[in-house]
């Protein structure tokens, strides 16, 4: 049967962060004690649908699970291995807050079978932090990532944001710098711009005139600086924000972009599968009273959509997409569908053709990635011969 991976969400921080947008909020132990109860629960209930699945990767994100104690991600993970087929090389990530962590429960955590952290930085500038409402400080990163290391973690990525109230062209460098120069280093970065979402008290603080964030042209300098620092580490940039040592990609995020089959656990947890897309509610009373009864938004994909979808996730890789793949899944050459936008970014030089092991894929050019948002635009809508 066909291989699947899983999304958990845990949906408790410390406090709410002024630029997050994600389904989070502080919570007491009692909620979180019900929640994982639920969460059990849902596990138990949907894992009929998929026997005979094997489960290739889990992403355990937030929110901040390590908020929870490694008593409750080693219950989950046992759950989840007595109900679905975890393959024994599956990576299982958990992302983390800096401030949450200690070496005993770092090697709990790893005992339990979590085998790859995601830490949030963002800056290694305490001013930085204070200012994004970030719960910890530089020094306890380095006190968190020494004793992850010890705890038997090498496989950990760290999280980075530009564009932050009070940063320059210098701050940032030294952050890409001092991440880069960790011993052991991190096999894997992400590294993104602060969006302004709405609703966050951040854009209702922007739209007040309160926040001093960096105008567009040294905004500019801080996404160039990126690639050209991690390049001299020996980081690939593998996606419009991802950087990684050779090999070590995310496996989870990577199927993401490639349309994988992934099942969503929790609150607000979205899924695909079979080009179906679906997601539960967002209505945590209504979660812990019946798990099982929150699918919302059930889609089926038409094959359009599936295109659509195929084309600016898979350009979000370096790698591209790949033409003999896009003609084995939808029957259709791509320059049949696609050929009068491929032309014209082509012409403007944000698109290019690569020779790979499986013929020809199309890809974004350096400049290409720095206009994404753009290029991948003129691939909704499909026109079909």
């Amino acid at each position: 049967m066909k291989n699947i991976e899983i999304y958990m969400h845990i949906p408790f921080c410390v406090r709410k962060c002024g630029y997050c947008d994600f389904l989070s909020a502080p919570a007491d132990r009692d909620i979180q004690e019900k929640y994982i109860g639920a969460l059990e629960r849902e596990i138990q209930g949907r894992a009929a649908a998929y026997t005979g699945a094997s489960v290739t990767t889990v992403f355990i994100g937030g929110g901040t699970p390590s908020l929870l104690g490694p008593g409750h991600i080693g219950r989950l993970l046992d759950v989840l291995r007595r109900c679905f087929r975890v393959l024994p090389g599956a990576e299982i990530t958990m992302e983390a807050n800096p401030g949450t962590l200690d070496f005993d429960s770092l090697s709990q955590y790893h005992k339990a079978g979590v085998n790859r952290l995601s830490l949030g930085l963002q800056s290694s500038w305490d001013g930085e932090l204070k200012a994004l409402g970030r719960i910890h400080t530089w020094r306890q990163f380095l006190d968190a990532y020494e004793a992850a290391a010890a705890a038997g973690f090498s496989r950990i990525n760290v999280d980075l944001m530009s564009g932050l109230p009070g940063q320059t062209p210098a701050s940032y460098e030294v952050t890409l710098r001092r991440v880069a120069e960790l011993r052991p280093g991190p096999e894997h970065i992400s590294a993104y711009s602060l969006i302004l979402e709405e609703g966050t008290a951040f854009a209702a603080r922007n739209e007040a005139g309160e926040l001093q964030l960096p105008d567009e042209e040294t905004e500019r300098a801080l996404y160039g600086l990126t690639g050209r620092i991690l390049q001299e580490y020996g980081y690939g940039r593998y996606e419009i924000s991802n950087y990684a040592k050779a090999g070590c990609e995310c496996r989870h995020n990577v199927g993401y972009w490639t349309r994988e089959n992934y099942l969503g656990l929790g609150i607000g947890a979205a899924s695909l599968m079979d080009n179906v897309r679906f997601q539960n509610g967002e209505d945590l009373r209504a979660y812990l009273e019946d798990p099982l009864g929150q699918r919302r938004q059930e889609q089926k994909l038409t094959m359009a959509e599936q295109m659509e979808e195929f084309m600016f996730l898979g350009l979000r890789l370096t790698a591209g997409v790949g033409e003999k793949k896009f003609y084995d899944i939808f029957h259709y050459e791509l320059e049949q569908v696609y050929g009068d936008v491929i032309r014209k970014h082509i012409t403007r030089g944000l698109l290019s053709y690569q020779a790979g092991t499986a013929g020809r894929y199309l890809r974004l050019t350096e400049r290409g990635l720095d206009l994404a948002n753009y290029v991948m635009a003129d691939f909704l809508e499909p026109e079909f011969p």
